[in-house]
């Protein structure tokens, strides 16, 4: 199943207060929860003013239909072809 990155730009992210990340976060597995399986969220990344998820999905229209749902701004959704790390380079 493809994996993608979705950025979203949310000006003042890196201030986010832990309780606000938890509401977020709870907002977006009620969704996940209710389109089934087929979407997995693995993480996301925040930075000062975007945050970076990575999903797990069939295709990009089921992210961008997680977004709406949810109420979360996508700015750019880019399938990831390859994972490489420091044990890629050995």
């Amino acid at each position: 199943m493809p994996k993608y990155v979705i950025e979203r730009e949310i000006p003042g992210a890196g201030k986010l207060s832990p309780q606000e990340l938890q509401a977020i976060s709870h907002k977006s597995c009620g969704v996940l929860k209710q389109m089934g399986p087929q979407i997995q969220w693995v993480q996301s990344y925040v930075t000062d003013d975007k945050v970076y998820c990575v999903y797990i999905a069939p295709n990009e229209e089921m992210i961008r239909e997680h977004a709406q749902q949810g109420g979360f701004p996508v700015n750019r959704v880019s399938e990831i072809r390859s994972v490489i790390d420091p044990t890629t380079a050995e």
